[in-house]
């Protein structure tokens, strides 16, 4: 079963320096923490902070592409939780058929970000997410997952590049 998400915000991992995408459900009860890279955190960012750029960056330049070939994303969803790594798929109707392309979910999220596409989690990846370590110990997504679940949304901000 798929659960629509939405981005509540980036941050950096206090730990590794990493940006983070926080996703959150619509009743706000389930929250799944995506490491993503840098690059892709720039992308997310210029598009949630709705800065335009001079020329088109990676994933206007997809989104333009899918729209000259008479293709839209449907939808994205992150698929699968395997060995720490989310995967995902981008839906997309193309001319009437469709079809599912493999993505990191960082350039998923930010190709649905400028398409306006929801973003999905199956929710057998939210139950894996919620994992403890080989010592029986919450995992280091759990341990931010309980951390930010206690978060006031006022307590945070936007991640700044």
């Amino acid at each position: 079963m798929e659960i629509e998400m939405k981005i509540k915000g980036l941050m950096v991992d206090p730990v590794t320096n990493m940006p983070i995408v926080i996703l959150k459900d619509e009743s706000e009860d389930r929250v799944l923490p995506i490491w993503v890279g840098i690059f892709e955190a720039n992308a997310i960012a210029l598009r949630i902070e709705e800065i335009e750029t001079p020329r088109p960056m990676t994933h206007d330049l997809l989104r333009n592409l899918l729209e000259s070939l008479h293709a839209s994303v449907q939808k994205i969803v992150v698929t699968e939780l395997r060995d720490n790594t989310y995967f995902a798929q981008i839906h997309l109707d193309v001319e009437g058929l469709a079809r599912q392309i493999d993505a990191r979910p960082s350039d998923a999220i930010a190709l649905a970000l400028r398409t306006d596409a929801p973003i999905f989690v199956e929710h057998e990846v939210l139950e894996q997410s919620r994992t403890l370590d080989e010592d029986g110990e919450p995992s280091d997504s759990e341990r931010l997952r309980r951390w930010f679940e206690n978060l006031d949304p006022d307590d945070f901000s936007n991640y700044e590049m």
